[in-house]
């Protein structure tokens, strides 16, 4: 990996953070931080069961969360979760350059669909992230496939 994997895991703990704030809240465990120059622009968290809002995705709540931030040409999404379709929609959307994930063992999600349109993926697979998944998932699988759309 050529970029520093220390400042990938700092901001990554941010995301980590907010993923473990969405579980303490009743919610998916997916987290979510947006960076610009090495500060965070904003953060977020699944928030589907809290606010009753199957849009409500980590990736899409900090995007939310940035408001209005004019060019994302220089931006980067932390993700704990590889992110799906929807919010991979919205980091094309916006011109997002760069995502990196914590993981992608437990939902491969929209990778290539990513890299296919330009934006850089990095994956840190994170066991820590692995394990906090595959909890939620054993433990709460009605509510992680209607998450994904596989009822």
């Amino acid at each position: 990996m050529t970029e520093d994997l220390n400042t990938h895991m700092k901001f990554m703990q941010e995301a980590i953070a907010e993923a473990k704030k969405g579980l303490d809240e009743g919610g998916i465990p997916i987290g979510s931080v947006l960076v610009r120059n090495g500060v965070v622009l904003s953060r977020g968290h699944n928030r589907r069961i809290q606010d009753d809002d199957p849009l409500m995705h980590a990736e899409i709540n900090c995007i939310k969360n940035a408001g209005r931030i004019g060019r994302y040409s220089n931006t980067v999404l932390y993700s704990t979760l590889m992110p799906c379709y929807l919010c991979a929609g919205a980091v094309v959307q916006f011109g997002i350059p760069k995502v990196v994930a914590g993981e992608s063992h437990n939902f491969a999600g929209a990778k290539e669909f990513l890299e296919e349109k330009g934006v850089k993926v990095i994956n840190l697979n994170l066991k820590e992230l692995k394990d906090m998944m595959e909890e939620y998932i054993d433990t709460h699988t009605d509510i992680w496939y209607e998450d994904i759309g596989s009822l």
